[in-house]
């Protein structure tokens, strides 16, 4: 809640953000820790190649897929005003270079 409360600060929301507003979408935390599926890799290199931001298989890369199939499948109210908070992870990256050796 931290974390949200200082970003909520940050972005200029203007209401509180409470434990109730936050949702644990288990959906794409797949397969298992430490092991991406398609839908992952599809995201990382999409955020690398439209917004060139790298994200990790592990933790960021599963957030970002479940970020754009969320959008695909139409979970936002239109007009919503989506933000991703991008955490950490890239470090993680080296350890998974051979998932990407051909883009």
């Amino acid at each position: 809640m931290r974390i949200a409360k200082n970003t909520a600060g940050l972005v200029e929301l203007e209401q509180d953000i409470t434990a109730k507003d936050v949702v644990l979408d288990t959906r794409f935390g797949g397969p298992e820790y430490g092991l991406p599926n398609e839908g992952t890799l599809e995201a990382i290199r999409l955020s690398a190649r439209f917004e060139g931001m790298l994200t990790d298989p592990v933790y960021e890369g599963k957030s970002m897929h479940g970020m754009i199939e969320k959008v695909r499948l139409g979970e936002f109210p239109p007009g919503s005003k989506v933000l991703y908070a991008h955490l950490g992870g890239v470090p993680a990256l080296n350890a998974y270079s051979f998932l990407f050796r051909n883009g």
